[in-house]
């Protein structure tokens, strides 16, 4: 046996269910990348805690961000009695109230964002264009901490914001991928290229259902795979 594989393996809890399609992604890339790193039939040691999305999304829609957090928090409770060793909130836009989560727990939130700025910065780049829901391209909280990382965060046009965002909503949460909406996204991506992002963040985890390497010019950066690499190199860290 390897010594990789004779380590204890840290528990993932996964706060998830916004929606469940990029959950299922969560679940899907922890395990594959365990067996890769592992081999044999190892596969990733995960607690799941799956909200109900309609809750959340009425919560966003009516500006209560606090009740949205402390729902959120209650989750993560559970996933820390549940025996989560660290948790990742499998969701970009709701990492608004990641810092009300953290408090509720004493095992680390893993933040999505400084994976992703980690990522970008190690390929060199300094500024990036983010699509993601209305939230995360319209709010400070997900680009101030890229920002807080030494990025520069471009964002659509608000005609460009719209689209994306209806795409999230009414399609890709629904397990809906359609051609159109990816020429739609192209056209987008286009857009923030010819504004000066040398990188796009495909900053909510719905759009890698959607959106490929080679639909962009420039790199891209799945943030639902960043996140779930950051948490298994932390589940079999020594």
């Amino acid at each position: 046996m390897s010594a990789l594989a004779a380590r204890p393996m840290r528990t993932i809890g996964m706060l998830g269910g916004m929606s469940w399609e990029s959950s299922a992604e969560y679940y899907r890339l922890a395990n594959e990348l365990v067996r890769e790193k592992l081999g044999g039939l190892h596969s990733a040691r995960c607690v799941l805690h799956s909200v109900d999305f309609a809750d959340v999304e009425r919560l966003q829609v009516a500006g209560r961000w606090d009740a949205a957090g402390y729902l959120l928090a209650e989750a993560a409770r559970g996933l820390q009695a549940a025996g989560a060793d660290l948790l990742v909130l499998c969701t970009n836009t709701m990492h608004k109230v990641a810092d009300q989560v953290q408090a509720a727990v004493e095992i680390p939130l893993l933040h999505l964002g400084d994976a992703t700025a980690a990522a970008v910065l190690g390929e060199g780049l300094a500024t990036v264009g983010l699509l993601g829901t209305a939230f995360t391209m319209e709010q400070d909280f997900y680009r101030d901490r890229l920002a807080g990382h030494g990025l520069k965060v471009l964002i659509p046009e608000a005609q460009d914001r719209a689209v994306v965002h209806r795409v999230i909503y009414e399609e890709l949460c629904l397990g809906v991928v359609r051609e159109s909406s990816r020429d739609a996204y192209r056209a987008v991506i286009g857009r923030l290229v010819d504004a000066g992002a040398r990188g796009v963040i495909l900053g909510c985890t719905e759009i890698e259902l959607l959106i490929r390497p080679e639909d962009s010019p420039v790199p891209v950066f799945p943030t639902t795979r960043l996140h779930v690499e950051a948490a298994v190199e932390r589940a079999l860290a020594p």
